[in-house]
């Protein structure tokens, strides 16, 4: 009985035990019974040909479009109404604990999203762990590195989000052998995989990006769904902002790298996220500031938009319930203190509705920049890579403030605000505040906010004062503290796992 096949059990029970979710209408995918066959000798292997090595990488680069719960949903919810940008949006007791901070190991969204990252892990490392043996003369060994690579991103993709969200986590990079009576107490623990501590989880990941810069696709102008170069250095850069392997000097690195590769800031603010004119179609995909996105188009519309508001290309489609992550009135009232109209404009809309959780219904606030089933789904734009250059240049061993602060004014500029002030950038706490508050009204609904405070150790400074000056949160229940950094690991994991902890303070 293989890993794959495990994880293929437990993804049916999940799905008939939240079958009436409307989150989970789909069903879930499998993973050898297509491309598992037997050679011509009559020996069973995993990827037959070329062709099933990449149909397999397909449904890989398929969970960028086709799962956008755990990547997408899930994340934005818990970047955003777990920290001070938005409320929760309803009054389902599976996202409310993110709001007053009452989540538990028993939380749906955690227990999905944890099923479904490790899915994902397993996914990729099919593909690592079997590629090398496929023997099919068209299959070149330069494909095979390319592909490798690219799946090896992927991983490191999912591992980072898991990272972040639980702390210490199973880094699983093998295929677990078959069981049998001679063998379980070997395996035993492939199956039920104890938790790496997070340093080792981000030097898994540092290690997968590494090796994938070999061989994984140039920078595509063209083309911004590809697991590319660029996107593994996105992820360095990102990886080496975290506390457990920080290093700022690489952090500069490989923002610096990105930028060599051709990606830019656009210059409207509004291509990143706007509809054309006639509201029938995004203004742009593709554009030189995303450097990884999912796409949609006519016949397989992103669904995601009628979890957050209206879908533009079809107006009452699915708004006739309260949606998830409302924007707060502290971050409606950043916008306007900053006097930033632009991102307010492109972040937060108003509708009608029937609903009045935490506004009137005849002028309700919704999150904004997934505005249509053709909205594409940006994982990262090079905005946050530059600003996170900036954290760097704040925050490391050599601090050029005056640096930091030219990427700053750059990004406000675009937006027609004013530079800092002398005042600010003469001064590192200053200028560190106004980092933060510059990545919230850009990257705000983009799944950073509740991230960004964890890694720069604000989260009890921010979180706890907030709800004295956000009349329209609910009340807080617990108090941040440092046990609030990470997420439970979800119960029903423990229950089937042994050797997982729970994280302290759950």
């Amino acid at each position: 009985m293989k890993y794959s096949y495990i994880l293929k059990r437990l993804g049916c029970s999940l799905l008939l035990a939240v079958g009436a979710c409307s989150l989970d209408y789909d069903p879930l995918d499998t993973y050898s019974d297509v491309t598992e066959g037997v050679t011509e000798t009559g020996d069973n292997v995993v990827f037959k040909d070329k062709a099933a090595v990449e149909s397999h990488l397909k449904t890989i680069y398929n969970q960028m479009r086709d799962r956008q719960e755990h990547w997408y949903l899930d994340l934005l919810l818990i970047a955003e109404s777990h920290s001070d940008n938005a409320y929760a949006g309803t009054t389902g007791a599976e996202v409310v604990p993110f709001e007053n901070n009452t989540i538990d190991g028993s939380n749906s969204v955690i227990k999905r999203d944890w099923d479904r990252y490790l899915e994902d892990v397993a996914r990729a490392n099919k593909l690592i762990c079997n590629i090398d043996s496929v023997s099919d003369p068209l299959l070149t060994n330069a494909e095979k590195e390319k592909y490798k690579a690219e799946a090896l991103i992927f991983r490191a993709m999912v591992l980072f989000d898991m990272v972040r969200l639980w702390g210490s986590i199973p880094v699983i990079t093998t295929e677990a052998d078959d069981i049998t009576s001679e063998t379980i107490g070997d395996v035993y623990p492939d199956y039920f995989p104890s938790q790496s501590t997070e340093e080792e989880a981000y030097k898994q990941i540092e290690q997968d990006l590494q090796e994938a810069l070999k061989s994984a696709p140039d920078y595509n102008a063209a083309d911004k769904t590809l697991f590319t170069k660029t996107v593994a250095r996105t992820l360095l850069a990102k990886v080496y902002a975290e506390k457990p392997i920080r290093d700022y000097a690489k952090v500069i690195e490989y923002c610096n790298a990105v930028a060599a590769d051709g990606v830019t800031l656009v210059s409207d603010f509004s291509d990143l996220f706007g509809m054309n004119d006639e509201v029938t179609d995004i203004r742009k995909r593709n554009t030189s500031e995303s450097i990884l996105e999912a796409q949609f188009f006519a016949g397989n519309g992103n669904w995601c938009t009628w979890m957050f508001g209206r879908d533009l290309v079809n107006w009452d489609n699915n708004f006739t319930w309260g949606k998830w992550v409302t924007p707060s009135r502290d971050l409606i009232n950043a916008y306007t203190k900053e006097g930033d109209e632009i991102r307010f404009n492109e972040s937060i809309v108003y509708y009608a509705c029937t609903w009045s959780y935490y506004y009137p219904s005849d002028h309700y606030p919704f999150m904004y920049k997934c505005r249509s089933s053709y909205s594409s789904l940006i994982k990262f734009r090079y905005a946050d890579v530059l600003l996170l250059k900036a954290e760097a240049l704040i925050m490391g061993n050599n601090p050029d403030l005056q640096a930091a602060a030219d990427i700053i004014d750059q990004i406000r500029e675009r937006v027609g605000l004013s530079k800092l002030s002398a005042g600010v950038k003469g001064d590192k706490n200053k200028m560190l505040d106004a980092l933060i508050n510059e990545r919230r009204l850009e990257l705000a609904f983009e799944g950073q906010r509740w991230f960004d405070l964890v890694r720069l150790d604000k989260v009890e400074e921010i979180m706890n004062a907030v709800y004295a000056k956000d009349s329209g949160r609910k009340s807080l229940v617990y108090a941040f503290d440092q046990n609030s950094y990470r997420l439970p690991i979800p119960q029903g994991a423990i229950d089937q796992n042994e050797n997982l902890v729970q994280n302290p303070g759950y």
